[in-house]
């Protein structure tokens, strides 16, 4: 598959519409809301235990356990279910850099390097460039089944997919219109998003939107830092919470060794960073490491948080280094091989975020049992906000799916063409009405696939742990 904008880029704007149009001949708008939800495909359980092998056996039971409580945690942690799911059927050929998983609690509200609250994806893990409806498929059945889990109606699903994907197709449609350099430029700030919105908020809304972005505000790495830190007679040191939390020199049988893999994670990492950025970390020193148990779909890979200290024991820096794998994007698509699994996903969120992190960067690590792992590396938790779709009424749900629509569609227009895209889509509703049918019968898949698990647990084919007070 052609890299972003490599087809169009040397066309008209006019070329380009007509190369957007040309792609319906190839993937009419109406047949994406055609899914077979009993055709043959692969055993959704073999999928995940094919992921599990690479994983850290001991974390295994507690990512099976996360994904059984239920249909939409489940959806979460299965992203290579859908991916398999997704390759066979027919595709636009409009290439864009994907999330790869772009289910609704991958926006966020994020800290830019300037110090503004903004509303951005989160994850990207499995980016990959791709088919741009790849991404608003999973983002659109993300929203039928966190309406499912509220006990909505069907009718206030189906409202939720349409609003998400009309507000992509209607900006995209605005971008199409747009300067390149204004369109790379162009941000979702949360407190003008907030303000865009107010006359289409209910009064609830609006409160519960404005705590939501000071509570962002207070989750700082201060926060983060006093939450996972304690004092210990060697000093300040991770607070160990195992399984979930576990100290590097926990898990060493020898731990003379902690020191040279501390400083080679660090080491390794640094070298990618910007002259200025390397600079400004040199001014931390390292203290700990620490395994870390992190979301859904990605527990059981390799996860490190790192310590680091200023000036003094009230000047942090807490990164994240965790272990990035093939996409699951990658067995289904023709795309450009990385020699580092961690450099591609800095890459894609570079690519796709309007500010990324500033201490965004890769390392390649062997660890204790010899073998060579990929990681990414960024701060732990730099004011993010994230969504509670459970407690969201259908109002706010709507809302919400408003939101990520639009900010999707801004992320593709930075990476793929958005004037080709803009005239796939056109100006009718008749795209959107297709993503709402998919989206109901993908959620019915994910119920069935969900109940497989359980059945999978009961059997004993597989061990699921489930966490006290979870």
């Amino acid at each position: 598959m052609a890299t972003p904008n490599a087809i169009t880029a040397a066309l008209s704007p006019a070329e380009r519409a007509a190369y957007g149009r040309a792609a319906r001949t190839r993937a009419p708008r109406s047949s994406h809301g055609r899914f077979d939800a009993e055709r043959e495909r692969p055993d959704p359980i073999e999928v995940i235990e094919r992921q599990s092998v690479t994983r850290l056996p001991d974390l295994v039971p507690i990512r099976y356990g996360r994904m059984l409580e239920s249909p939409f945690r489940f959806y979460r942690g299965a992203a290579a279910i859908m991916a398999s799911d997704l390759g066979p059927l027919p595709n636009t050929g409009l290439t864009v850099q994907l999330c790869g998983d772009a289910h609704l609690l991958n926006f966020r509200l994020l800290a830019s390097p300037e110090r503004h609250l903004v509303f951005d994806i989160n994850d990207f893990d499995e980016t990959l460039p791709g088919p741009f409806e790849w991404d608003v498929k999973r983002l659109a059945a993300s929203f039928a089944i966190a309406g499912r889990a509220n006990g909505f109606s069907v009718e206030v699903q189906n409202g939720a997919v349409r609003t998400c994907v009309q507000a992509y197709r209607e900006r995209m449609r605005e971008f199409a219109a747009m300067r390149t350099l204004d369109i790379w430029y162009a941000q979702d700030d949360a407190d003008q998003l907030r303000e865009l919105l107010a006359s289409s908020m209910s009064k609830e809304a609006r409160r519960r939107t404005a705590e939501a972005t000071a509570r962002a505000r207070t989750r700082t790495h201060l926060q983060a830092f006093e939450r996972l830190s304690r004092v210990t007679a060697e000093g300040l040191r991770i607070a160990a919470d195992p399984p979930l939390i576990t100290r590097l020199q926990d898990l060493l049988a020898d731990p003379s060794e902690e020191q040279r893999e501390l400083e080679t994670i660090l080491d390794e990492y640094a070298r990618t960073l910007s002259s200025e950025r390397r600079h400004l970390l040199r001014r931390y020193r390292l203290v700990d490491l620490a395994r870390k148990v992190v979301g859904v779909g990605s527990v059981g890979t390799r996860c490190w948080i790192l310590l680091l200290l200023g000036r003094d024991g009230t000047d942090p820096l807490l990164l994240q280094a965790k272990e990035a794998q093939e996409s699951v994007l990658a067995a289904h698509l023709d795309s450009e091989r990385y020699d580092n699994q961690g450099r591609r996903v800095v890459a894609g969120q570079r690519l796709i975020q309007t500010t990324s992190d500033i201490f965004l960067g890769w390392t390649h690590v062997t660890g204790f049992d010899g073998q060579s792992r990929d990681f990414y590396v960024r701060q732990l938790r730099d004011w993010k906000g994230i969504a509670r779709p459970d407690t969201m009424d259908p109002s706010l749900l709507r809302l919400f799916a408003h939101v990520c629509g639009a900010c999707l569609a801004r992320a593709h227009a930075r990476s793929g063409d958005p004037v080709a895209i803009a005239a796939y889509l056109g100006g009718s509703d008749r795209f959107d009405r297709a993503l709402t049918e998919f989206a109901q019968a993908y959620a019915d898949r994910n119920e069935r696939d969900f109940e497989a698990l359980g059945a999978a647990t009961r059997s004993g084919r597989i061990h699921a742990l489930r966490e006290p007070g979870r």
